[in-house]
C-alpha cells in the first residue's frame, strides 16, 4: 500500500497515531502535498470530518496544514455527494464539535457542493438541530438554495423535522420562496404530510401559490394521498369551491391507483359530487369532453350521484374514471398523468390483455411526446416498455397466451415514433447536440425494434416503409459514430446502405464530424462513399430555393437528408 492510500485509510478509520507515525520523518512539502491529494475522491481531512474524528481532524489542520476548502466525494446513504467541503460533511453527518473545530480554524460557513448544497442545508437534511443553530449563529445564510431552488426551509419541511423549521422561521426564513418548479414549503409538507409544520408555515404567512404545473398545495396532497392534509385544507379559507371538489376528486383517483382501495375511492368521489350539487341554483358540472378516448375504452366520466353509485358493480370502469380525472385535473403535462396511464396498462398486460396494455401504452407515449423535452427519460422508459412487451409477445413461450399477436402496424408505429424522438432531439438542441445517455438508449431502442420487425409478416408497401424508416435512423448512428471516431461502426454502417453525407441538424456530414478524428478519417475516405445521387441532391440544396413540388415527391424525403 502505497503513502498516500495509508494516510487516507487512517484519517477515515480515526487512526491517529498511526498516521503520526506515517508522517513523523516526511518533510513539510511531502505533509503538504498528501494532504491536498484525493484518494477516492476525497482528502484526509474531508474523510477525518466525514466519520466525526475531532482529534485528527485538529491535527491535520495545525499540523499538517490541511486544506480546509478543498472539496470531494462523500458518501451518505448510499448516494455518493460530489464537491463536499468538509464542513459539509461534518454537519451532514452530525458532528457538532467537527463543525466548530473546522468553522474556528477559518471554513467558510457557506461553501457549498457541486449541487450548491450548503453546509446549513446538510444539517437541515438530516435534522441535526444542534448544527443548524450553530451555524446560523455563525453567519449561515439562510435563503442559498441548491440547483433546483429548494431552500433549507423546504428541505426541513419535506423531512419532517418540525424544530428546525420553526427554528428557521423564527430567524426570518423566507416561507413562500419558489424552487425553480415553483414549489413552495407547503408544497413540500403537502407531499410529506406534515400537518403540524404545515399549521405552522400557514401561520407564519404561508400562501397557497401553483407550482410550475399549476399545482396547489392541496392537489400536491391529493397526488400523494395524505388524507389529513386533504381534509384540513379543504376546509381552508384559502382554498375555493372548485378546488375543493378537484382536491377530493383527485385524492379518489390516487386511491384507485396508489392505494388500490376502491371503496376509499368512492367515498371521496361521493364528497366530492355533493359538494357539485350543494347549491342547488349553482350546480359545479364537470366539462364535457372534447373528445372520447379510444384507450380508455370511450369512457365518460360519471356526472351525478346514481351513476357513481353504479361504478361499485364495474371495477374496471373506476379505474378508467381515476385515470379520466387525474387528466382532467393534472392536464397531459403532468408526469403523473401518463405514469398512472402506462401503470394501467402494465397491469393489463400482467393480466394478458395485450391490447388494451398497447393502446394505452399508446396514448401514454404520445402525450409525452406532445409535452415533455425530447429524449426525455420518461418517454425513453416508455418507448423501452414497448420494446420489451413486442419481445415477450413474440417469444414462443407467450404463443399459447391470447392475443400475443404483434401487429406490423403497432411495431412500426413504435419505431417511427422512437425515431422521431431522435429528430426532434436534434433539432431542438441547436448547437449542441442531444444528450449522450438518452440518445443511446433511444438508438438501442430503435435496433431492437428493427429487429423485432424482422420477425412480423408484412406486404411490399409495408416492407417499403419500412426501409425507409430504417434508413432515416441509420443516418442517426452514422453521424453518431463519427462523432465518437468509431470507424468500424461507420463502415458496417456505410456498407448497409447509409449515406455518407446525410446531414445533422447543424448541416454537419459523418465526414465533418471526422475533422479532428485523424485515424478515423485515414481509415474511411469519404470519395469512395460519395454517390452521383448525393452529389446531385447536394447540387439541388445548394442551388434551388424551391425544389418541393419541382421533383418528384420520393426523391423530398432523400434531398432533405443532404440539406
Amino acid at each position: 500500500m502505497d503513502l498516500k492510500t495509508a494516510v487516507f485509510n487512517a484519517a477515515r478509520d480515526g487512526k491517529l497515531r498511526l498516521l503520526q507515525k506515517l508522517l513523523e520523518n516526511k518533510d513539510g512539502h511531502e505533509v503538504t502535498k498528501l494532504m491536498g491529494e484525493k484518494t477516492n475522491g476525497a482528502t484526509p481531512l474531508l474523510m477525518a470530518a466525514r466519520y466525526g474524528h475531532l482529534d485528527l481532524v485538529e491535527y491535520l489542520l495545525e499540523c499538517c496544514c490541511a486544506p480546509v476548502e478543498i472539496g470531494g466525494s462523500v458518501n451518505f446513504d448510499g448516494e455518493t455527494i460530489e464537491g463536499a467541503p468538509p464542513l459539509w460533511a461534518a454537519s451532514a453527518a452530525g458532528h457538532l464539535k467537527v463543525v466548530q473545530s473546522l468553522l474556528g480554524h477559518g471554513a467558510s460557513v457557506n461553501s457549498t457542493t457541486l449541487t450548491n448544497s450548503t453546509p446549513l442545508r446538510a444539517a437541515c437534511f438530516d435534522g441535526h438541530l444542534d448544527i443548524v443553530r450553530y451555524l446560523v449563529e455563525h453567519k449561515a445564510d439562510l435563503e442559498v438554495a441548491n440547483r433546483h431552488g429548494h431552500t433549507c426551509l423546504m428541505i426541513s419541511c419535506y423531512k419532517g423535522h418540525k424544530e428546525i423549521a420553526q427554528y428557521l422561521l423564527e430567524k426570518g426564513a423566507d416561507v413562500n420562496r419558489k424552487s425553480v418548479k415553483g414549489n413552495t414549503a407547503l408544497h413540500d409538507c403537502a407531499e410529506s404530510g406534515s400537518l403540524e409544520i404545515m399549521r405552522m408555515l400557514l401561520q407564519y404567512g404561508a400562501s397557497m401559490e401553483q407550482d410550475g404545473y399549476g399545482m396547489t398545495p392541496l392537489l400536491s396532497a391529493s397526488v400523494t394521498g395524505h388524507t389529513n392534509i386533504v381534509d384540513y385544507l379543504t376546509t381552508h379559507p384559502q382554498t375555493s369551491h372548485t378546488e375543493r371538489i378537484d382536491a377530493l376528486e383527485l385524492l379518489g383517483a390516487t386511491f384507485v391507483d396508489k392505494k388500490r382501495d376502491l371503496l376509499g375511492a368512492l367515498k371521496y368521489w361521493k364528497r366530492a359530487m355533493d359538494l357539485r350539487y350543494l347549491d342547488s341554483n349553482n350546480v359545479v358540472q364537470k366539462p364535457e369532453p372534447k373528445q372520447l378516448v379510444m384507450a380508455y375504452d370511450y369512457a365518460r366520466e360519471v356526472t351525478n350521484g346514481e351513476e357513481l353509485d353504479g361504478l361499485i358493480s364495474d371495477p374496471d370502469e373506476m379505474r378508467m374514471q381515476a385515470l379520466l380525472i387525474r387528466e382532467r385535473i393534472l392536464g397531459p403535462q403532468h408526469p403523473d398523468t401518463s405514469y398512472y396511464i402506462r401503470y394501467r396498462g402494465a397491469v393489463y398486460a400482467d393480466s394478458g390483455n395485450f391490447e388494451r396494455c398497447i393502446n394505452l401504452w399508446k396514448y401514454a407515449l404520445e402525450m409525452q411526446q406532445t409535452n415533455l423535452e425530447p429524449l426525455s427519460p420518461m418517454t425513453t422508459s416508455s418507448l423501452l416498455s414497448f420494446a420489451e412487451l413486442f419481445s415477450f409477445m413474440l417469444q414462443d413461450r407467450a404463443k399459447g397466451l391470447l392475443g400475443t399477436s404483434v401487429s406490423f402496424e403497432d411495431l412500426m408505429g413504435i419505431l417511427s415514433k422512437s425515431v422521431l424522438e431522435i429528430e426532434r432531439a436534434v433539432k431542438q438542441r441547436g448547437p449542441m447536440p442531444p444528450e449522450p445517455i438518452q440518445l443511446s438508449k433511444a438508438l438501442s431502442i430503435i435496433l431492437h425494434l428493427i429487429c423485432l420487425l424482422e420477425k412480423v409478416p408484412c406486404t411490399a408497401e409495408q416492407d417499403h416503409f419500412k426501409k425507409e424508416t430504417i434508413y432515416r435512423s441509420n443516418c442517426f448512428y452514422t453521424l453518431s459514430a463519427a462523432s465518437n471516431g468509431h470507424p468500424d461502426i461507420m463502415n458496417l454502417l456505410i456498407s448497409s446502405g447509409t449515406h455518407f453525407d446525410s446531414t445533422n441538424a447543424f448541416q454537419q456530414t459523418a465526414c465533418d464530424l471526422l475533422a479532428e478524428k485523424e485515424l478515423a478519417r485515414n481509415v474511411i475516405q469519404p470519395i469512395n462513399h460519395t454517390t452521383l445521387q448525393c452529389l446531385a441532391a447536394r447540387a439541388i440544396i445548394k442551388h434551388s430555393l424551391d425544389y418541393r413540388g419541382n421533383i418528384p415527391e420520393k426523391l423530398e424525403a432523400f434531398v432533405l437528408l443532404h440539406r
